[in-house]
């Protein structure tokens, strides 16, 4: 992706009408390596569109596996990967880069691979996951940037988390179902894309239970089969277009989500006087003027999630009175602040608080996005702001969005991604 690409976003249009979301961005990068541990193909139906998906359908062939994807439904055979190196230019891509380590240790005894990437949102220790991976029987090893993950067998044990991480959990349930005997996680975390790749599992024959409360077991050994599996719904998808619903005073009826997932954000919404309807999977959301200011404290799920505080940020802008965001998850998920600050935000960040004093309105400007929620709400602020913004640093969004600025526009609002050569003739029409 080019970098000279913008994302154009022309302020004032309510969003309007009906949308749908699309597969879990972090189902899908769970699921998708999990495929290799099957004996045969697997079929993997609603995987989103996006660039950590195309990254990842690259490190499968890569390694050997055949993989067709249509842009919905993905079809992964594992039965012919031959080699357990990946590119470096492909692991920095991305975060969930490390789950192909576990998965390829079913086939490879020692898997060498270079410390993962993804956004710069402070740091995101793999003390966890290297401790579910050794207590299994694996020896890690770090050398020059690389993990070098020995395992000739590993074995069941009692994994005791020090904090309910999502990625030490995800990469330890790997790792147990290959493990011989059982294995038991303690202080596991309890996303819904955790229950998803547990399910996935055991629609391929493994047994798991426990997955969405703070202790899994898993008995490992067992011969796992190929299977078709759908991915559940973007929770963060979902959360981002309530989010910007209510900014625009919009009225957007959102299908195909999960309401239960959205509880800790459409409490918090309500709290500020957006107007909810929620039956079976739709999630109505109209916007209300004016919006009252509320606090804000990201927590593991249940809690409020980390990943829907940047856009939250983005609306309690133009809410009326003082909010207060508290992030503790990621130490460094402030960075937007300083773009919606050139767009007339009133935020005053501390350590890891954010203190949002509303204004009457924000003013369109040229900003750079960072990483990948916080690009999602300099484009809120966009939706919401008087005049055009343009927002550098679309390959956050493609990472993670899929087809954006479609749904947007189905929407009402107007917005298009822009080419550095569009951008030119673009300004030169004005």
């Amino acid at each position: 992706m080019a970098m000279e690409e913008t994302l154009l976003v022309r302020g004032g249009a309510r969003l309007m009408g009906e949308v749908a979301i699309s597969g879990g961005k972090n189902a899908s990068v769970a699921v998708i390596p999990a495929a290799i541990l099957a004996n045969a193909p697997c079929i993997i139906e609603n995987v989103p569109d996006i660039d950590d998906v195309a990254v990842l359908i690259e490190m499968l062939r890569w390694l050997g596996a055949k993989v067709e994807f249509d842009g919905r439904t993905m079809s992964v055979d594992p039965r012919g990967i031959n080699r357990c190196d990946l590119p470096y230019d492909l692991v920095r891509r991305m975060r969930a880069s490390y789950y192909m380590i576990p998965v390829l240790l079913s086939r490879f005894s020692q898997i060498s691979m270079a410390l993962p990437g993804g956004c710069a949102i402070g740091p995101r220790l793999i003390d966890q996951t290297v401790k579910g991976w050794t207590t299994l029987g694996a020896k890690v090893e770090q050398e020059r940037g690389e993990l070098i993950v020995t395992a000739e067998k590993l074995i069941g044990n009692e994994v005791y988390l020090d904090m309910p991480s999502v990625g030490a959990t995800i990469n330890t349930m790997l790792a147990a179902v290959l493990a011989e005997g059982n294995t038991t996680i303690f202080n596991a975390a309890k996303e819904p894309h955790i229950v998803d790749l547990a399910n996935f599992l055991g629609s391929m024959g493994a047994w798991i239970k426990g997955s969405g409360t703070d202790i899994i077991r898993v008995r490992g050994g067992r011969p796992l089969r190929g299977t078709t599996y759908t991915i559940i719904p973007d929770q963060i998808e979902t959360g981002t277009l309530m989010i910007a619903a209510a900014a625009t005073g919009g009225d957007v009826l959102i299908t195909g989500a999960i309401p239960y997932h959205m509880e800790a954000l459409s409490a918090k919404l309500l709290e500020m006087g957006v107007y909810i309807r929620e039956e079976d999977d739709l999630i109505q959301v109209r916007g209300k003027r004016p919006l009252r200011a509320v606090n804000i404290k990201t927590q593991v799920y249940p809690g409020y999630p980390t990943d829907l505080q940047q856009p939250m940020t983005a609306l309690l802008a133009l809410a009326q009175g003082t909010s207060v965001v508290t992030e503790t998850i990621f130490e460094s998920r402030f960075r937007y602040v300083e773009e919606l600050k050139r767009m007339g935000a009133n935020i005053r960040v501390i350590d890891r608080v954010a203190i949002v004093d509303g204004v009457k309105r924000l003013s369109g400007a040229r900003i750079t996005a960072t990483d990948l929620r916080g690009s999602m709400a300099l484009v809120i602020a966009g939706l919401i702001a008087e005049g055009e913004t343009e927002v550098l640093g679309t390959e956050f969004l493609r990472r993670g969005y899929e087809h954006l600025d479609t749904k947007l526009c189905s929407l009402g609002a107007e917005v298009k991604y822009l080419s550095r050569e569009m951008r030119v003739l673009e300004h030169a029409a004005r």
